[in-house]
């Protein structure tokens, strides 16, 4: 597996570096985001940690231009404490965020989490899921097609629907979703699970404000609607 890190921190890069190439990664290195998204198209890369405030272009920028041509995970490293940086960064296509400073092995946990998911769905490659509604998942592109219309989705969101498609009619509340789909104990706040739920919303649903695939219930938690 190979993770891209983006600071302009040189000696967090390199911290950073150390610990994931001694747990076995292989690991590439930009500080800026014109670099970034250069080493993002031409290399091959699972996972990329990207700071927030970046010389050049800026990580959320960086961000945006990724997901016009990768579902590649992101996790962002933000050294502001506002909420809105937070979510503004899932908006833009972010799976993750830890905010500055943090400890390495919790860094390091969310790393593996996500790599073991994309791990888990790599060995259904062949594999794909039909549900309600003309909905069919393709484990091998990491994409949902409604009614024969191709969607393309995030690691995270596509976990999210991977989930939902499976369980029809089971309500998740928020909490359910942060264990099962970021897999360790978030810290974080859980408003992540309802940015994600809403962009995956916009994505598959005819009209997003009034939702026939993933359904709310409320003061619970979301679900898929049932045949």
């Amino acid at each position: 597996m190979k993770i891209l890190i983006v600071d302009d921190e040189k000696l967090l890069v390199k911290g950073i570096k150390f610990n994931l190439e001694q747990d076995g990664y292989k690991v590439e290195t930009a500080y800026d985001g014109e670099e970034a998204l250069k080493l993002a198209r031409d290399k091959s890369i699972d996972l990329i940690i990207l700071d927030l405030m970046l010389p050049k272009i800026d990580g959320l920028t960086v961000c945006q231009k990724i997901r016009e041509f990768s579902n590649v995970p992101i996790i962002m490293l933000t050294a502001k404490t506002e909420d809105m940086d937070k979510i503004m960064g899932l908006e833009f296509g972010a799976d993750d965020y830890m905010t500055k400073p943090f400890n390495i092995l919790e860094l390091k946990a969310r790393v593996k989490a996500i790599l073991r998911r994309l791990s888990q769905n790599d060995q259904n490659k062949s594999k794909t899921k039909a549900a309600s509604g003309g909905v069919v998942l393709d484990y091998n592109l990491r994409t949902v097609k409604i009614e024969g219309k191709l969607v393309e989705l995030t690691a995270k969101e596509f976990d999210l629907m991977d989930l939902f498609v499976s369980n029809p009619g089971k309500v998740y509340s928020r909490e359910n979703l942060l264990d099962i789909i970021w897999g360790y104990d978030y810290p974080g706040d859980i408003r992540t699970v309802d940015v994600h739920v809403r962009r995956l919303r916009e994505k598959i649903e005819p009209n997003p404000a009034e939702p026939t695939y993933i359904l709310t219930k409320w003061g619970v938690g979301y679900y898929f609607r049932e045949n």
